[in-house]
C-alpha cells in the first residue's frame, strides 16, 4: 500500500528531484495542494475531505481551507544561507508569521535544513562558519590602488543564527532538524508517519 503526501504547490519546480526521487522509489505519492504552513503533510482522511468537498462544488482550493485538517507539517530549506534569509534576513517576518500561524492552529511544524556543511542539530549550528564570510571582493580606493575587502563583512555568525534558532523553538514551538540532502525525503517521511501511530 502506498502512501501518500500533500506538497505545497508553492514549492520551486525543479529544485526538489531528490526529494522525489527518493520518494518515487519508496511508493510514496505525491499530490500538489495550496498549503497554509509547510512543504509537506500526510494525506488523512481529513485533508481528502477538504480536496473533495471543493472538487465536489467546483471551487478551487485555497491556503486557508486546510487549517484543521492536519495537525504536524515538513518545511524543507535547500540549504543554510535559506534558513539565514528566513531567521536573519529579508524573509525574517514571512517566516515568523507562518511559524506564528502554525503554533495558533496546533500545528507541528518542523523545519528540515537540508546542508552539506555536516550539520546535525542547532549545537552544530553554533559553530558553523557561514562561508559568506569569507567571500572577498576588489574595491578601488580613491588614490587609485585596488585592494580585497569582504564582500559581506555582516554576514551572520553561526552563534548568531543558532540563538535565534532557540528562541524561535521557545516562542512558536517550530522545531529545527537538519540532514543531507540525500537523506530529506526519508526525513519527511518518518516525521510525518511517525505523528500518526
Amino acid at each position: 500500500m502506498s502512501i501518500m503526501i500533500v506538497e505545497d504547490r508553492g514549492q520551486q519546480a525543479g529544485k526538489h528531484e531528490t526529494k522525489h526521487q527518493w520518494f518515487d522509489s519508496h511508493d510514496v505519492e505525491l499530490l500538489q495542494a495550496p498549503l497554509p504552513v509547510g512543504d509537506y503533510i500526510l494525506y488523512t482522511d481529513t485533508v481528502a475531505d477538504v480536496i473533495r468537498r471543493k472538487a465536489k462544488r467546483g471551487v478551487d482550493l485555497k491556503k486557508l481551507d486546510f487549517l484543521g485538517s492536519y495537525r504536524v507539517c515538513v518545511d524543507t530549506k535547500k540549504d543554510m544561507q535559506e534558513i539565514v534569509g528566513n531567521i536573519c534576513g529579508k524573509q525574517h517576518e514571512r517566516f515568523r508569521d507562518e511559524c506564528i500561524l502554525a503554533n495558533n492552529n496546533g500545528i507541528r511544524l518542523y523545519v528540515l535544513i537540508e546542508n552539506t556543511d555536516g550539520i546535525r542539530s542547532v549545537d552544530d549550528v553554533f559553530v558553523w562558519k557561514n562561508p559568506r564570510s569569507k567571500i572577498q571582493k576588489w574595491i578601488t580606493m580613491p588614490s587609485g590602488q585596488r585592494r580585497k575587502v569582504l564582500k559581506y563583512p555582516d554576514a551572520t555568525r553561526g552563534e548568531t543564527l543558532a540563538r535565534a534558532m532557540m528562541t524561535m523553538q521557545e516562542r512558536y514551538g517550530v522545531k529545527f532538524l537538519f540532514c543531507h540532502p540525500d537523506e530529506a525525503g526519508e526525513h519527511i517521511l518518518q516525521l510525518l508517519t511517525a505523528q500518526e501511530e
